[in-house]
């Protein structure tokens, strides 16, 4: 049988290894939102076309967090559930992003257009859309919400369309 000595050495050792744990591994598990497990079903990193010759780049999850984090600040108000409340008829949804001009449907298409708005065909600027500034969002900062509102048209079901 243990001494009450040791028992407690114990207890303290214990006690020194689990707070030690949370502090290494909350920041982490903390930097990734829930949303990207349960509803997007991501629980790795993911690979995402960064240009039309279809190069990929690995997000993080933490990337793809932040991403969703800076969606819901800047862009929640007109696209709700990936719908574009100004103009209904061209909302995030995948194939809505391959069939603009230039198709958005790449981080580096998806950027220059958060960049510089255009209407749909291209043919002229929009102010339907906020134009995104180095001064306002880092190009880190861009791409991960580039790559949070590609990874919702990928996975999340109903995204930008009308029926879910």
């Amino acid at each position: 049988m243990l001494s009450t000595s040791c028992v407690r050495r114990v207890i303290i050792i214990w006690s020194i290894v689990v707070v030690l744990f949370l502090q290494i591994t909350s920041p982490a598990l903390a930097a990734v939102d829930p949303y990207l497990a349960r509803y997007l079903r991501l629980t790795e990193p993911i690979a995402l076309e960064v240009d039309e010759q279809g190069t990929t780049r690995e997000f993080s999850l933490e990337e793809i967090s932040q991403g969703k984090v800076l969606f819901e600040n800047n862009c929640l108000n007109c696209h709700v559930g990936g719908a574009t409340l100004p103009d209904p008829q061209t909302s995030l949804a995948l194939n809505k992003l391959k069939g603009a001009n230039p198709p958005r449907d790449n981080v580096n298409n998806l950027v220059a257009f958060l960049r510089q708005p255009m209407t749909y065909d291209g043919s002229e600027e929009t102010y339907w859309c906020r134009q995104v500034p180095e001064s306002w969002m880092t190009q880190e900062e861009i791409e991960s919400l580039a790559a949070f509102v590609l990874t919702a048209a990928q996975k999340a079901k109903g995204w930008g369309t009308e029926s879910f």
